[in-house]
């Protein structure tokens, strides 16, 4: 098989779909599969016959598979050339998780445990690594937050990205990557439990004690009050269900 001039070629070695019948579940494969190795954005995928043969499923599948990835923006496909990989690995790895998630109907106490440990370590990394400028950007959620006053949607979206900042912050584009799929999946309980009277104003004052703690330094301070968060978010979670 011969590589486009100018391009890496994916090596990477595909393993049969076990069980799996659907374009969906064979996207899912492909993208976990991608998403583990460590390929460039431009990289070309083998060869359609090629793919369809090291994954056990027929053409017809792997072209709707390929489709369906082009359509979440990873892929891109050149009729006569092949099919470019157009996301890096973190995008991969997000969508990746999304999928699984999805498609194994997860609890939501179990994305909620498993969002508490990112956000204590998001915390304590964001307030060792956060510059004036960053800091900065995170008080504008804070302020976002305040001024939305009883709007939840406008309050939800500022919580979101409060915590997302957080993530920026941290530099660790993994964990940015998990945390981003989390939220989106959690998205629609915020805006639940956000409508039960009073607690805009006491999430308000959460996120303001994480916003202080890092503003000031204390990666302990940051952890033990987004711990805290955590802790009422998660309380509320559980009640809303």
């Amino acid at each position: 098989m011969s590589e486009g001039q100018g391009t890496p070629f994916i090596r990477t070695r595909f393993r049969p779909v076990q069980r799996l019948s659907t374009a969906s579940l064979v996207a899912r494969q492909l993208i976990e599969q991608l998403g583990a190795e460590h390929i460039p954005v431009g990289a070309r995928l083998p060869s359609e016959r090629d793919l369809a043969q090291m994954l056990g499923v027929g053409r017809s599948t792997l072209r709707e598979a390929i489709a369906a990835l082009e359509l979440l923006g990873l892929v891109d496909i050149r009729p006569g050339s092949g099919s470019y990989l157009r996301a890096d690995s973190t995008q991969l790895l997000a969508q990746a998780l999304e999928w699984s998630l999805a498609l194994g109907e997860p609890e939501i106490g179990d994305l909620v445990e498993v969002r508490e440990q990112l956000e204590l370590l998001a915390a304590r990394l964001a307030t060792e690594r956060a510059d004036e400028t960053q800091l900065e950007r995170l008080r504008e959620q804070v302020d976002r937050m305040r001024d939305a006053g009883d709007d939840v949607e406008a309050f939800v979206a500022a919580d979101i990205a409060f915590h997302l900042e957080i993530a920026t912050i941290a530099q660790n584009v993994v964990l940015h990557s998990l945390l981003t799929s989390i939220q989106s999946l959690l998205a629609d309980w915020f805006d639940r439990t956000l409508r039960v009277p009073g607690t805009i104003e006491a999430t308000l004052a959460e996120h303001q004690a994480v916003f202080t703690a890092i503003q000031q330094g204390d990666p302990d301070a940051a952890e033990t009050a987004m711990a805290t968060l955590m802790t009422a978010a998660d309380h509320r979670v559980r009640r809303s269900r």
